[in-house]
């Protein structure tokens, strides 16, 4: 079974940075795309950030913009999250996700274009 497994999550203070990684597990899967999204308790999950795979074009939530990078190795497949100047609305379950079919039917920005994801890694930015 190919899986997501995030790391780099953790405690910080405002203003802090934090670098979260995603890497595959299990079963080796293509991709076509990559992103990040995160999710409070009893809301919406959000979307943080994208990259595509062959041309590494990106596109970030006005929310990220400016403070997160998200990158990618293509040869490990793993992909990064940049988060610099943290604030406590950050606070969130990260999640990385994987698009593997490339269909397109939806914008990289709508969860629905990924079918693998990760378990979520905990970011709590302190004031």
């Amino acid at each position: 079974q190919a899986q997501l497994v995030e790391s780099g999550g953790g405690l910080v203070q405002t203003g802090d940075s934090l670098r979260l990684s995603c890497a595959p597990s299990g079963r080796p899967f293509g991709t076509y795309a990559m992103g990040w999204f995160r999710q409070v308790s009893g809301e919406e999950r959000e979307f943080l950030a994208a990259i595509t795979w062959r041309n590494g074009n990106r596109d970030y939530a006005d929310s990220v913009k400016g403070r997160f990078t998200i990158s990618r190795d293509g040869v490990k497949n793993t992909v990064t999250l940049q988060m610099n100047s943290l604030k406590p609305e950050d606070t969130a379950v990260y999640y990385c996700a994987a698009d593997t079919h490339g269909w397109r039917q939806y914008p990289l920005r709508d969860a629905r274009s990924y079918d693998i994801w990760g378990q979520g890694t905990q970011v709590t930015v302190a004031s």
